[in-house]
């Protein structure tokens, strides 16, 4: 794969490529429709094809908060086309390494030593390239590490890359700017805590090990004196990618023993823990040769209040969801109804979340759930359709909801498809064991 010698870091030079990436989507809708008006049955695919794959280009050579976007958008797969899903994957765990020479310069300024003077032997090729940063294979005392070093200016940038995005986010989630900072906010702080290594290792040293009790389940050794704020290094640990093993395993009972630990891993931290591992994509996970499963990034943590908590999960109770009187209370609380909604409004938006609470909730109807069930997965599919083409709630605030909806959301949303691809039945209650 082609190396990276230079990332721009200066707003300047970030907006500058963006505004290159718009010129070839403008390109793109011209030859579109040059070749609609002699074709008017043409469909989009081609168009959706040549968009994806040039904002794709412009935002995996700045890396950063940019290309963290997308990697969220690419598990939003009811919400986006199939080729930006496709394409924006890859920012998952497969993007074009920094180059050796920009490795070791990044390194020294990070740690103020070249990684050379640091491990007994370091591999300058990354083995691993995603948003944020990127893995190399370093060994030091007979110990086999995994060394992450973020990419230069990603911390710095992170404001203004946000500033470049809001635009195309407040028309795709039909927002009103005025209403929606708090969304930002939460986005930005979640983002700046990722670039904080130091505040990622102790994460991840308490989380893995509060949960290492659970069976099945394996976190790496980090090591506080050979990291830094900008550089982890970490057990290197062997195994194959969480979504690779899903495409070659074919071996039901090992499908569920992985889901299984991945449920009550999750499980055990929404409601041990009152906190959450919200970056559920199959990068961040990996499997062994005895099949358990490994949890290797806690960069992106979500704190989960218990004014959040409690309304939340209580409408995972149906004689909850359907008492009107108790379900509207809820709402409330949730922020998903406001003061000033006229009745109109409140009608609509408790529909439209009782509809979405009571699919959310659906696996936690019955004591083992099957993540392969095509029933559920169809009706997931047609309520994200229904909203997203609404024009009632294209009319209406869309900004609904507490801060913390954004992060729970993304979390179940990402746990459920992870669950899906393994084709993994799970004991819906097993985790309170471990609690």
């Amino acid at each position: 794969m082609k190396t990276i010698d230079k990332i721009p870091t200066g707003k300047i030079g970030r907006t500058g490529k963006l505004v290159t990436t718009g010129v070839k989507i403008g390109g793109n809708y011209l030859k579109y429709y040059g070749k609609k008006a002699f074709n008017p049955d043409m469909s989009r695919d081609e168009l959706d094809e040549d968009n994806a794959s040039d904002i794709y280009d412009g935002l995996k050579s700045l890396k950063g908060s940019a290309l963290k976007v997308a990697q969220m958008l690419s598990m939003e797969k009811n919400l986006l086309p199939g080729a930006y899903v496709e394409k924006f994957s890859l920012a998952q765990f497969s993007v074009p390494p920094l180059s050796a020479p920009l490795v070791r310069k990044t390194f020294k300024k990070y740690h103020g030593e070249y990684p050379e003077e640091l491990y007994d032997t370091f591999a300058a090729q990354s083995v691993n390239a995603a948003s944020i940063g990127q893995v190399h294979k370093a060994t030091k005392e007979g110990r086999k590490l995994a060394v992450k070093i973020q990419y230069p200016g990603v911390a710095d940038s992170i404001s203004s890359d946000l500033a470049m995005v809001k635009p195309i986010a407040l028309k795709m989630f039909n927002l009103k700017a005025k209403d929606s900072e708090k969304y930002f906010q939460e986005v930005e702080g979640k983002l700046l805590e990722e670039t904080d290594y130091i505040l990622e290792v102790k994460q991840s040293k308490e989380i893995s090990e509060a949960a290492a009790h659970i069976p099945n389940l394996r976190f790496p050794k980090y090591y506080e004196n050979l990291s830094s704020e900008r550089i982890i290094t970490m057990d290197w640990m062997e195994g194959i990618h969480l979504s690779e093993f899903s495409k070659i395993n074919e071996d039901e009972a090992l499908a569920n023993k992985v889901g299984q630990a991945l449920w009550d891993f999750y499980m055990f931290q929404m409601h041990g823990l009152k906190q959450v591992h919200a970056d559920p994509h199959p990068g961040n996970f990996m499997v062994d040769k005895d099949h358990n499963l490994i949890a290797i990034d806690f960069g992106c943590i979500k704190q989960i209040p218990e004014e959040f908590y409690e309304p939340y999960f209580a409408l995972t109770n149906r004689d909850n969801l359907n008492n009107k009187e108790f379900f509207y209370e809820k709402l409330r609380d949730l922020e998903i109804l406001i003061e000033d909604d006229s009745e109109k409004e409140a009608e609509f938006f408790a529909e439209m979340f009782h509809e979405m609470f009571t699919m959310f909730s659906t696996p936690f109807q019955s004591e083992t759930f099957d993540f392969t069930d095509e029933k559920f997965w169809r009706q997931l599919t047609a309520l994200s359709e229904k909203y997203s083409k609404d024009p009632e709630l294209r009319r209406m605030n869309g900004n609904r909801g507490s801060r913390h909806f954004l992060y729970m959301s993304r979390t179940f949303f990402g746990l459920y498809n992870l669950l899906h691809d393994l084709k993994a039945k799970v004991d819906i209650e097993n985790f309170r064991v471990y609690l």
